[in-house]
């Protein structure tokens, strides 16, 4: 692990990726894992090191899967499986043996569409796989890695009335139709989940807020996913004490948006500065310096766009403005009326993937992005 000095400039390139090697070290970052945990507490500690006052925000979620081992044995070859959330209860942990055939295991690919978000197509393709009485349905999302893909969910939506399991694209050549194969699943439900945000204020008085949100858990280590947004977060965090000196600021880094974005919509009922003192929104969103980024998302409310444009100027990707620009966390931030907020947010070739690793990040990506946010907060009046 690289230790830097305190002093070191926070837009350092080093620097920004130590931080982002220090939340991958601790593995796992799905709400209520001990990874997420260890997380934020590094994150609260950063903030307040950086003169920040900072608290812990609780609150709880009604429900998380705890996924623990899962295997399809096929054929004398053991493959990856995972739940798609969200898996029937009484049906946690499962082991079944059956045939790769519609009244058996059955077999559903659905092609990627490079978004993030379980959707009601996603759920009409599953019901009527549903309809022909499977024992568990076998999905595949033909992500482009070849690793076993996972969309999010939401905590409203109903459990599946069968397991569905995802498989890796890559194994499908495996799934002979007919033959026998051996499902062993390990998990367990919880309800009523603890949760937390870490919120950490610059207050000086001057009655006008900046406030700078990011995700902190997520389905895997999720290292370029989630990395490089918590390391221009924390860099802002860093450059409070001397620079944006026109506002108060607000920090919240958020649990839960993997199921629900339980987090944000806690921090927006409990804590938020209000949309009419709040003179401007920044939010670092998914993959944002990422080796080989699918999509890649500048956004803007239509009252930032110009100053956001000059900003990000050098950044490639599709600009997004107004309701349009409401993608990921941010629909909670336009949702809430909060007229004048930016952030970026994307996907990459491992996203949403157990194979997101530090390697997965384009080092000379960090410092434009992370100077792109600092330059657009500097011209917020």
């Amino acid at each position: 692990m690289v230790t830097l000095p305190a002093q070191a400039d926070p837009l350092d390139r080093d620097r920004l990726m130590a931080d982002i090697a220090r939340y991958e070290s601790f593995g796992v970052h799905r709400y209520g894992s001990p990874g997420a945990a260890a997380a934020l507490d590094w994150i609260a500690a950063e903030l307040a090191a950086a003169g920040l006052a900072v608290t812990e925000q609780r609150f709880t979620i009604d429900r998380q899967y705890v996924f623990e081992r899962g295997t399809l044995e096929v054929e004398g070859r053991k493959l990856d499986i995972l739940p798609q959330w969200w898996i029937p209860e009484d049906r946690a942990s499962v082991e079944l043996t059956a045939p790769i055939a519609p009244e058996g295991l059955l077999r559903l690919s659905l092609p990627y569409d490079r978004g993030a978000y379980l959707n009601e197509g996603h759920r009409a393709r599953l019901a009527e796989a549903f309809a022909r009485k499977p024992a568990a349905v076998l999905l595949d999302i033909g992500h482009p890695s070849g690793e076993i893909f996972t969309y999010n969910v939401d905590q409203a939506a109903p459990s599946w009335p069968v397991p569905v399991l995802l498989v890796a694209s890559r194994d499908v050549p495996h799934l002979r139709p007919g033959a026998m194969a051996t499902i062993s699943l390990r998990g367990a439900y919880r309800r009523g989940v603890d949760g937390r945000n870490i919120v950490a204020r610059l207050d000086r008085g001057r009655g006008k807020w900046l406030v700078v949100s990011t995700p902190v858990t997520s389905w895997f280590t999720s290292t370029c996913e989630r990395g490089p947004g918590i390391a221009g977060f924390l860099a802002m965090a860093r450059l409070a004490k001397n620079n944006f000196a026109k506002h108060d600021l607000a920090f919240v880094a958020t649990s839960g948006h993997e199921i629900g974005h339980g987090g944000m919509e806690h921090f927006m009922q409990h804590g938020a500065p209000p949309p009419e003192i709040t003179a401007a929104w920044a939010h670092f969103g998914s993959s944002l310096a990422c080796r080989d980024p699918v999509v890649t998302a500048i956004n803007s409310s239509v009252s930032m766009a110009q100053p956001v444009e000059r900003a990000f100027a050098q950044i490639e990707g599709i600009r997004l403005t107004g309701e349009k620009a409401a993608i990921g966390e941010l629909r909670d931030v336009h949702a809430a009326s909060y007229r004048h907020f930016f952030g970026m947010a994307g996907s990459h070739r491992s996203f949403h993937t157990p194979a997101d690793g530090l390697a997965a990040v384009d080092p000379d990506l960090l410092v434009p992005m992370a100077k792109a946010f600092a330059e657009t907060l500097s011209a917020v009046r």
